[in-house]
């Protein structure tokens, strides 16, 4: 465990990411760096007009996370250990996703700035998980804000996480399927995925796929 003082976790919109981070916080005794999703002002609108409203939402949070890794890289030596519900290099997918052309080549001026000297997780967890999942935990939780949020949407996040961690190599990243487990509920499933973080020997990639079971 001496190796891995920096967990970051990640997944699409309903993966359950913080879930998942805010339990191994408890576990490791850690502190926790959560998305401060609630303070943008313009997701609300974004979900509901998001072709108005992407630009104005993806700087609040491309600054916001950056502020908030600066304080966490300048906090680093103070912690045992240190677990995050996100990764700043991610800010890309939905950038990419959302953002019309001409906004693309403002935030690829304005990106790599602020990423160059932010610190890497030593481990980042990729919950990978299929759409009707993702799609049954956002109607589980039933957070109005992400009421309107519609299948597609998911499905066009879904391939575009999937592409961004085909191709990520600046942390070791283990990939969960999570499709068919319950972490947050199951302290076997938890126990499990905490067992597979710590384990001796690892690759820089590894894909994890525990013994599912029907959830939905």
């Amino acid at each position: 465990m001496d190796d891995i003082r920096y967990i970051a976790v990640e997944g699409v919109i309903g993966a359950g990411k913080t879930s998942l981070a805010k339990k191994l916080a408890e576990r490791l005794k850690a502190r926790l760096v959560l998305e401060q999703f609630e303070m943008n002002p313009f997701l609300e609108q974004f979900y509901k007009f998001p072709e108005r409203y992407a630009f104005q939402t993806q700087m609040f949070f491309l600054i916001n996370r950056y502020q908030q890794q600066q304080n966490l890289h300048q906090e680093s030596l103070f912690a045992e250990y240190t677990v995050a519900d996100y990764i700043f290099d991610k800010d890309r997918i939905f950038a990419y996703l959302n953002l019309g052309n001409e906004e693309v080549k403002l935030y690829d001026m304005l990106f790599p700035t602020l990423a160059k000297n932010l610190l890497a997780p030593d481990l980042v967890i990729y919950l990978q998980s299929d759409v009707d999942r993702l799609m049954y935990n956002i109607r589980s939780r039933n957070r109005e804000i992400e009421s309107p949020i519609a299948k597609d949407y998911i499905e066009k996040l879904a391939n575009s996480y999937n592409d961004f961690f085909f191709k990520y190599d600046r942390s070791p990243l283990l990939i969960i399927e999570a499709s068919e487990i319950d972490f947050v509920n199951d302290d076997e499933d938890f126990d499990a995925i905490f067992a597979e973080i710590f384990r001796k020997e690892r690759a820089k990639v590894e894909y994890y796929k525990p013994e599912g079971r029907t959830i939905l």
